[in-house]
């Protein structure tokens, strides 16, 4: 792996999990990048909510969702964007044929509200997440699951100040290839890797081979800066 101390800046990874996880997704990933300094958001499906708060440079890493959470707002002195597992909008509207339809997260939210920890469990295990999990928290996973079917940040995907580094599993079956390359395949000069038989877990599954793409991108960065 890439040496970070080798590297003229020590940027700060924030990392941004997404839908129905929490931070420990992280605990892979975040093993492979020990050498760089790191912030870790929590969105509090489970627990208490935090966002961190950075000085200095940092590179932003979302997966899944977190990347649309991201997209709303870039941190200061952001210098890169990874997105794993990600998109600028996952519900299907006119112009996003690739989405998922609306009906279906429609039923997902009233299935939500009768019953958040089996909603929670199937959609993890459907991301290939078989792992216990704490007490849903059925206001903010409502909030964000009515995000993931209404909001639309490809404008601000459109204006990103800073450059994208997009990290997919071919066989990902909660954001297909199709979806993934409707929201970003218009972008020219962002660097993308499609991992062969990759799932949605990849900060899990995969994660030396995200954090050698993301070590790379890192060096790129702070050599130009």
């Amino acid at each position: 792996m890439t040496d970070a101390r080798a590297l003229p800046a020590r940027p700060t990874l924030l990392f941004v999990h997404g839908w129905a996880f929490d931070a420990s997704v992280w605990a892979p990933l975040r093993a492979e990048l020990r050498d760089w300094p790191h912030a870790v958001a929590d969105a509090g499906y489970f627990g208490p909510a935090h966002f961190p708060t950075t000085n200095g440079p940092v590179i932003a890493i979302g997966h899944s969702m977190g990347v649309l959470r991201l997209l709303r707002r870039l941190p200061a002195d952001c210098l890169g964007l990874v997105s794993i597992n990600g998109f600028p909008r996952f519900g299907a509207a006119p112009d996003f044929d690739a989405g998922v339809p609306r009906r279906m997260l429609d039923r997902m939210a009233k299935r939500l509200s009768a019953d958040p920890a089996a909603v929670v469990q199937d959609f993890r295990q459907r991301c290939g997440d078989i792992s216990t999990f704490g007490e849903p928290q059925l206001e903010s996973l409502a909030q964000d699951l009515e995000a993931l079917r209404d909001e639309d940040q490809r404008n601000a995907l459109a204006a990103l100040p800073v450059p994208l580094l997009i990290l997919a599993g071919q066989d990902d079956p909660i954001v297909p290839a199709p979806m993934t390359q409707a929201a970003f395949g218009g972008r020219a000069g962002d660097e993308r890797h499609e991992r062969e038989q990759g799932g949605h877990l990849l900060p899990v599954s995969d994660a030396s081979w995200c954090a050698r793409h993301i070590a790379g991108f890192i060096t790129r960065l702070t050599q130009a800066a």
